[in-house]
């Protein structure tokens, strides 16, 4: 089967010029919509099921982190119907925990800041830690997208790249 989806994605390359598959680190994304060098890896931890309790881990490799990170802004769409619980979030750096000044939920602005004690540096691998969430009743794809505020920096969020979340 992967073979054949392999030839597949190589004869829709060389006759479009586009690629058509490509691997997420969750299974395989047909036609994202996002460019392949602005996706970012995830995992589901329980499996992405509808209605079901899960974690979300979203990863930022380090060459994504090119400025130090004073907060972190999570954007979703307005169709997607799950719920988070702040309390359960975390920002993990090179596997440990950092402390966290404050977690908001802006549940009508489809949005999830995160501001962590310290500006995580420049070039260090992030995972974004979702705990505790309950994925939405119907399954779908969703596009969460990554945002960053520098400290220091003029005060507007620069956009990192997006997860592609996919539930069953």
């Amino acid at each position: 089967m992967r073979r054949l989806l392999s030839a597949l994605a190589v004869t829709t390359v060389l006759v479009t010029g586009f690629p058509a598959l490509t691997w997420a680190q969750n299974g395989l994304t047909l036609f994202s919509g996002i460019k392949r060098e602005n996706e970012l890896p995830l995992r589901l931890d329980f499996g992405g099921q509808a209605n079901g309790w899960d974690r979300y881990i979203l990863r930022i490799p380090a060459q994504k982190m090119k400025l130090a990170v004073g907060q972190f802004a999570i954007t979703y769409p307005d169709y997607y119907k799950g719920t988070f619980d702040p309390k359960q979030i975390e920002v993990r750096v090179k596997g440990k925990a950092v402390p966290l000044s404050e977690v908001k939920w802006d549940k009508e602005g489809k949005l999830i800041n995160i501001f962590p004690q310290d500006p995580v540096p420049a070039g260090t691998k992030v995972e974004l830690v979702l705990s505790n969430v309950q994925n939405p009743a119907f399954g779908g794809v969703y596009y969460f997208n990554c945002q960053v505020l520098s400290p220091g920096d003029v005060p507007l969020l620069r956009y990192v790249g997006s997860w592609i979340i996919s539930i069953n």
